[in-house]
């Protein structure tokens, strides 16, 4: 069906140059598709070195923040770094898994770089929200008691103020005591100090003061 039509119409149009086998290499992609490849990877590569410095310098800033409010927004910058490193990784696991990349060490080392920082991640968002709950809990705590466990708090209460007021009355009583008993000695014949005395110890006399 070509016959009549002149050489340069279909020299044109079907340039033996890009079908040439040394124009191609063995993976099957132009020399000019892998150009552009290898430039793609670069400038993500080079992303990947970017953020994971900026990660790194955030990071510091969250471990020196004294401030809650101040360490809270540089977690919350922390995250989204970690998130466009995420989406790096993505990219670099499909062009790992592509046949026309050959040496792929590049991108290996670079996602496990990549993991790195974001194991380093899970550790913070870990203590962050470990103290969250910590807060909410013993907010809850303090919100919902226990009916019968509050009851038994407030039975030892009760009990500890009243042995501490005991302990206090057999004091004055003891030291009552001492005081009559001493002015008994020297005044034998007053009979309302001895009743008081008498009176006295038997308040004060406990279980494990008798014979």
């Amino acid at each position: 069906i070509f016959k009549d039509r002149p050489c340069w119409t279909l020299a044109s149009r079907f340039p033996a140059r890009l079908s040439h086998p040394r124009n191609r290499d063995r993976s099957g992609i132009g020399m000019a598709d892998k150009r552009k490849l290898q430039g793609e990877i670069d400038r993500c590569l080079k992303k990947v070195t970017e953020g994971v410095e900026t990660f790194e310098d955030i990071w510091q800033k969250v471990h020196s923040a004294t401030n809650p409010n101040q360490k809270e927004k540089y977690e919350s910058d922390l995250k989204k770094e970690i998130k466009k490193l995420q989406r790096l990784r993505d990219q670099i696991k499909t062009w790992l898994q592509s046949n026309d990349i050959k040496d792929k060490r590049q991108l290996q080392d670079n996602r496990k770089i990549i993991e790195t920082q974001m194991e380093r991640f899970k550790v913070v968002e870990r203590e962050t929200k470990t103290k969250a709950y910590s807060k909410e809990g013993l907010q809850g705590l303090a919100m919902k008691v226990d009916p019968a466990q509050k009851e038994r708090e407030e039975i030892r209460g009760w009990l500890s103020e009243s042995i501490e007021s005991l302990n206090r009355q057999v004091e004055q009583f003891e030291s009552e005591m001492e005081t009559l008993h001493v002015g008994s000695k020297r005044k034998r014949g007053d009979k309302e100090k001895l009743e008081r005395l008498e009176g006295l110890k038997g308040q004060v006399e406990r279980p494990d003061r008798k014979s």
